[in-house]
């Protein structure tokens, strides 16, 4: 009694009298949506690998993985902490650095035996050091400290001479026991030591500081190089982003390069100009370089007051972690028009806290901006006096695509697809291929219209997929080609409301009784 897989075997030449059966898979894929939420952020720091995304959710994961948020240009934690606070809380974060960055590093007093911080940056310079007595009767405990972290603690140390200093570096570098791996913070060399181990506690300031290698990045460092191994926005590449973000990064040269990466791989980038921009320069330098796709978000450089908590200061930021936090946090369909922005105590524009300064956008000046697909963050909004997105748009010209639930939607339709529809490649062509790629489109359209994420204004269904012998021709299916046409109709944006109202003592006010509801009027 065979049980086989459907397909393994042909069940047109069986000479064996037997049972067999056949394991029959669901015939229609089901799809689910991929993730919209998040965020990839390039950026400098203090501590943490260079060129690697790595998984951040919190301002507490940040701090473990890249050290505090430092007050400078290009500072990835400030974008983090910005866009924490519109509610986003999954990040892939990539470390850039000018190449000058170095580790701090330790030789332990009276000995050549040497500790390397794990990572470039300043914040190895704090790691702290104590060698003291173990647990055990003639054996040694080192603790490994860096503030915010566990320390780590490596006990139990034997040996004599050199012996022990070698045991303490493979402890340090390969761990010692199941509940303690190698260390997290340095790697060691026993440099040849035989001196007898003494009590002490010191740390990396009396040694060999580290550097960040920030002091000489740029926008082109943040962008990086598309070789391996990838550096800076490039190694965001298959990490399921959706929104990405050059932090600070407002020179225009690079402004199209990012909007071909994300052309690419289907992530909504922010980009920013300078600080202190002028909106007749903003204007006249996107229309030079030749930016217009829906591709990214261009923010008018009307850098923000922000309230810097870890380091106690009252800092001028980009509007790229607001923005790029706040989309993070809306479905899809959704426009960051409109909606609050957290954080934000100034702007240029309006001025710093404390100012006398009240300056607003003037319709002109929006008008201007958004015309040449250039938003902005401001206050007010049309629901009031907050901080918010001021336009919702995407850098496009064409007013048909120029949405930002254009691009995240499309992206996020064309992403789905990719992930799930690549099992019906290698399968047999035939009319149940056809009803299989058909129902499993129309499924995930479908759930996608019961979530609201598609809708229309009269009822109609919003979606249609063709997939049979009229689009697959036989010329065409007899050289393995295949083609699904999907038709899909967006939910447009509410952004001019107009109400209108006639009034006056001549005017003549018509009432209409509502149906099913006897003596009740709709006014």
């Amino acid at each position: 009694m065979p049980i086989v897989q459907q397909g393994n075997i042909n069940t047109t030449a069986l000479v064996v009298p037997d049972l067999y059966v056949q394991i029959v898979p669901p015939q229609n894929l089901v799809l689910n949506g991929v993730p919209t939420n998040v965020l990839g952020v390039v950026g400098t720091a203090s501590w943490g690998p260079v060129g690697q995304p790595v998984i951040v959710a919190t301002m507490s994961d940040y701090a473990s993985s890249f050290g505090p948020l430092v007050a400078r240009k290009y500072d990835m934690g400030t974008q983090i902490a910005t866009a924490v606070q519109q509610g986003a809380s999954n990040f892939r974060c990539v470390r850039v650095t000018d190449g000058t960055d170095t580790a701090a590093t330790l030789t332990l007093p009276g000995t050549s035996f040497t500790l390397v911080a794990l990572y470039t940056g300043s914040l190895g310079t704090q790691i702290s050091v104590s060698l003291g007595t173990g647990s055990k009767a003639n054996t040694w405990r080192l603790t490994l400290a860096l503030p915010g972290l566990q320390p780590e603690v490596f006990d139990n140390i034997g040996g004599a001479g050199a012996s022990f200093w070698v045991n303490l570096a493979n402890a340090i570098n390969g761990g010692n026991g199941l509940q303690r791996g190698p260390s997290q913070l340095v790697v060691a060399n026993a440099g040849g030591t035989t001196a007898t181990p003494t009590a002490l506690a010191t740390n990396f300031t009396a040694g060999t500081p580290g550097s960040d290698g920030a002091g000489s990045v740029t926008s082109a460092t943040l962008v990086g190089s598309d070789v391996a191994p990838r550096r800076g926005m490039y190694a965001l590449r298959g990490n399921g982003c959706s929104i990405g973000v050059l932090s600070d990064a407002d020179d225009s040269t690079q402004w199209t390069i990012q909007a071909a990466f994300g052309l690419q791989e289907g992530l909504y980038m922010i980009l920013t100009g300078p600080a202190a921009d002028t909106i007749t320069n903003a204007v006249a330098t996107k229309q030079s370089v030749g930016l217009d796709t829906y591709a990214c978000k261009l923010m008018f450089g009307d850098w923000l007051w922000w309230n810097d908590q870890v380091n106690a200061v009252l800092r001028l930021v980009s509007p790229q972690g607001f923005v790029a936090g706040r989309l993070a946090n809306l479905s899809p369909e959704q426009s960051s028009l409109n909606k609050p922005l957290y954080g934000i105590v100034g702007s240029q524009k309006s001025g710093a806290p404390g100012t006398t300064q009240q300056a607003s956008y003037s319709a002109a000046e929006l008008g201007a901006l958004l015309a040449a697909g250039i938003d902005v963050i401001a206050n007010p909004q049309p629901a009031g006096r907050f901080w918010g997105v001021r336009g919702g748009h995407n850098s496009s010209s064409n007013g048909a695509i120029n949405g930002d639930n254009y691009t995240r939607l499309t992206n996020y339709i064309a992403a789905t697809l990719a992930s799930g529809m690549g099992q019906y490649v290698g399968q047999v062509i035939n009319q149940a291929l056809f009803r299989r790629i058909r129902s499993t489109q129309l499924s995930f359209l479908q759930a996608m219209l019961g979530q609201g994420l598609l809708g229309s204004t009269d009822g109609s269904l919003p979606f249609s997929v063709i997939c049979d012998s009229s689009n697959n021709p036989a010329s065409r299916t007899g050289l393995g080609y295949v083609q699904s046409d999907a038709q899909v109709r967006y939910q447009a944006i509410n952004e001019k409301f107009i109400v209108n109202i006639e009034g006056g003592q001549t005017v003549q006010v018509q009432r209409q009784t509502l149906p099913g509801a006897p003596g009740s009027l709709n006014a």
